[in-house]
């Protein structure tokens, strides 16, 4: 019942309620002044009633009805408690000074409740938004970044924030998903909000644009039509991105783990061939050598004799050499092992890398015997790739960033140089492990934890080493050994 009145009072034409609200105050006034009457209260206490009336008034109600009640007032005062009583004529200036008190007070106590009512309407909303963002972050961590993240997200985004539409581009993976109504000349709005790479608000369709941005750099685009601050766009632009770096880096990952299971497999089937083909090849070799020793044959017999004894100890060494190549490294058995230019290579990652547009910050040292290297050339590309973006991620702004290359002992040694935060001794190793991140700069500078296990990873399909010196003064290097060519594993 009570529900019931409060939503028809709400919905009661404005004025209408501030009519009301003024018979109230009146109303209430009326019966003090009556009981003030009555009982014959002195001036001094029926003016501080009178003014706990217009506070309380001006506190629920708002400044014009304060400023009526007090208008009311100051006559009720005049005409029952002023002399001459039952007279509105007024025989000294204390009505007055009555009457600017009230006002004052209606006026100072209005203002102060309008700005505690929208301080606490806007606490409200916010406390909605980190909400509806805990609930956004908690569930982007169940996604399923093996697959794509932008038709999860902008499902999620919608559901969660009650918006009309959502559309979000990947630009690692060259692809636009959208949920909601969209017009047909806005297809292509979030691919073309990332090209512009223009990020406003427009409150007239309250649509709103933002660029997403990783470690790396930009990544893709996220466009909302709907009711949403720019605080909290730029918020879910944030955890958009990262769904976007989480994805990019399990996938390099995966590419990694593939190729070394890949090769593995190869391994294993060449070893159970050569060691199948060598069972019949003895019994071919056997028979053959047989038949010679008993002899009785024609020339021409004895000549195709040997030539199939030939061919089969030809086939046994082929299977000799297959068993051989099986026990080297399994990535080593047909891992597209090339000569590769190493300074074509870096050149290669610097293109579309932050460092892009800041050449000038990077130094290249390669020694004359070291611009060349035999080794997987995908591989190497996906380490330097890391190590260059984790570069530039953590070392100090317009600093140089050094990447070097020697040869030594049959190794190729590459290493990226910078300066930055230290990397604590403890954290050396672990920093090269799925998902750990120093706790130095884990709440500083944003990221996953998993490109240096990717890293790692390359190198270890490689039979290679990575490690990281890191001191104050000297700065951090990255190192990575590789064979320079193909070596056998332990």
């Amino acid at each position: 019942m009570k529900k019931t009145l409060l939503l028809k009072w709400s919905h009661l034409p404005r004025e209408i309620r501030k009519l009301a609200q003024c018979v109230a105050a009146g109303a209430v006034l009326a019966l003090l002044t009556w009981v003030g009457f009555v009982f014959q209260i002195n001036l001094l206490t029926i003016s501080l009633l009178y003014l706990m009336i217009v506070v309380g008034v001006a506190s629920f109600f708002g400044f014009w009805q304060a400023s009526f009640a007090s208008i009311v007032a100051v006559l009720l005062l005049d005409y029952f408690f002023e002399p001459p009583l039952f007279s509105f004529r007024v025989a000294s200036s204390g009505i007055f000074v009555a009457l600017a008190t009230f006002e004052a007070t209606a006026l100072a106590i209005s203002r102060l409740h309008g700005r505690e009512m929208r301080e606490a309407r806007e606490v409200a909303v916010y406390r909605g938004w980190m909400e509806q963002l805990y609930e956004l972050s908690r569930s982007s961590l169940l996604l399923d970044l093996r697959q794509p993240p932008g038709p999860q997200l902008a499902v999620l985004i919608q559901r969660i924030f009650g918006v009309r539409a959502v559309s979000f581009y990947d630009m690692n993976l060259g692809r636009q998903d959208r949920v909601g109504e969209w017009d047909s000349v806005e297809d292509n709005l979030a691919k073309e909000c990332f090209l512009r790479g223009d990020a406003w608000d427009d409150p007239l369709t309250e649509t709103s644009r933002r660029i997403l941005r990783a470690a790396v750099g930009p990544v893709g685009a996220l466009v909302v039509r709907g009711r949403l601050s720019p605080l909290a766009m730029d918020a879910l632009a944030s955890l958009a991105a990262m769904a976007i770096d989480r994805h990019h880096s399990i996938d390099n990952e995966d590419k990694a783990e593939t190729a070394k299971k890949g090769e593995e497999l190869r391994s294993a089937v060449m070893d159970a061939l050569a060691h199948e083909f060598k069972t019949p090849l003895t019994a071919v070799q056997t028979a053959s050598s047989g038949l010679l020793e008993l002899g009785g044959l024609t020339d021409a017999q004895a000549e195709m004799v040997r030539l199939i004894e030939g061919e089969a100890d030809r086939l046994n060494r082929l299977c000799t050499d297959l068993l051989k190549a099986a026990k080297v490294a399994p990535v080593q058995a047909d891992m597209n092992i090339g000569l590769v230019d190493l300074r074509a290579l870096v050149g290669e990652v610097l293109v579309g890398s932050p460092f892009e547009d800041e050449r000038n910050r990077v130094v290249m040292a390669l020694e004359d015997t070291a611009t060349t290297a035999r080794v997987n050339r995908d591989l190497l590309k996906m380490i330097l790739k890391q190590y260059i973006e984790n570069a530039h991620k953590y070392s100090t702004p317009g600093t140089p960033v050094q990447i070097a290359a020697h040869r030594s002992q049959g190794e190729i040694l590459i290493s990226v140089h910078s300066f930055g935060p230290t990397i604590r001794i403890e954290d050396r190793e672990r920093i090269f492990e799925r998902f750990y991140r120093s706790a130095n700069v884990k709440d500083v500078v944003p990221g996953t934890g998993i490109g240096l296990s990717v890293a790692k990873k390359a190198a270890d399909a490689h039979h290679g080493h990575v490690w990281v010196v890191s001191d104050e003064r000297e700065g951090t290097t990255f190192f990575v050994s590789l064979p320079n060519g193909t070596r056998s594993s332990q």
